[in-house]
């Protein structure tokens, strides 16, 4: 299962799976170098960033940013 990081509220990390349901986890349980809108993968019960999938999306995003000002 994928999650996005959405928000942190204090100990807590407000997550957007893939269906779009919210799920909050334990900060303590997301990767030190994971920041908003960052993916997670679940695996094993670990969370673990997913660099490729959080790069693949800030440029898709980026790149509608870019269409929409033009």
């Amino acid at each position: 299962m994928e999650y996005i990081i959405d928000r942190f509220e204090g100990k807590k990390a407000v997550c957007e799976a893939e269906d779009g349901s919210t799920t909050v986890f334990d900060k303590e349980l997301i990767p030190d170098d994971a920041g908003e809108g960052d993916v997670l993968v679940s695996s094993k019960g670990n969370l673990f960033l997913n660099k490729e999938a959080t790069e693949a999306r800030r440029k898709r995003i980026r790149d509608k940013f870019n269409k929409l000002i033009k």
